[in-house]
């Protein structure tokens, strides 16, 4: 029986048993996956353990190194089927409203759960380089990397801007000035001035020139 089976009672005599429940398939997965966030969101990445995560999943420990080899594999695994993906316009018809979409996702996963495990990854990286460079491996780079590159190639890929433009340095000032902003002023910022950094630094950082601010941006 593997964790995509009903949760069962621990088999570990050192194991408090969870509670019953039905879940099972998919169901008991995702709660597998958000238990390995939210306990490394809380308790950061060094006091991640396979009893925690099942504790807070509500099924047994045994059950989940029938499919896992530890918490790592879990963590990794429920951050790439959870990491967000910016969908710019299909017709590459938005580029200031895309790059503002994705900045607002950044910093909305910032203050969520998901991002703070992230983060504990990344303060890690010293002491644990391996799961950093899965993490970047096994998440980051397959489900997009960067949220303003995911944008920026979309629109470079339709000739809208200039491909040379779409460099390791332009694709990273929305995300360093979102974290700049959050480590300076202990929160992140809000959607104007997620717009300024679109306006006056990445679009002439792209060759696109700043924009004027829609009526929508200003009011949002």
């Amino acid at each position: 029986m593997d964790a995509s089976t009903t949760a069962e009672a621990a088999d570990d005599p050192g194991e408090v048993p969870p509670k019953r429940t039905r879940r099972r398939g998919p169901e008991l997965i995702e709660a597998i996956h958000e238990a390995a966030i939210v306990e490394a969101a809380e308790n950061g990445l060094h006091r991640l353990s396979m009893e925690g995560i099942a504790r807070r999943a509500g099924t047994a420990k045994t059950s989940l190194y029938r499919r896992w080899a530890g918490p790592a594999d879990i963590l990794l695994e429920a951050m790439y089927h959870h990491f967000p993906q910016e969908r710019p316009a299909p017709g590459a018809d938005d580029l200031r409203g895309d790059l503002i979409e994705s900045l607002v996702m950044l910093a909305e996963l910032s203050d969520d759960p998901l991002g703070r495990a992230m983060f504990a990854v990344i303060a890690e990286s010293v002491r644990e380089p391996k799961l950093h460079e899965r993490f970047t491996r096994e998440v980051f780079e397959p489900r997009g990397g960067r949220f303003t590159r995911t944008v920026l190639a979309h629109y470079a890929d339709r000739g809208r801007i200039d491909p040379s433009r779409v460099t390791d340095v332009t694709v990273d000032i929305g995300e360093a000035m979102v974290l700049k902003y959050a480590v300076d002023h202990r929160r992140t910022p809000g959607r104007d001035h997620l717009a300024r950094i679109v306006d006056e630094v990445i679009l002439p950082a792209v060759g696109a020139g700043p924009e004027p601010p829609r009526t929508d941006d200003r009011t949002r």
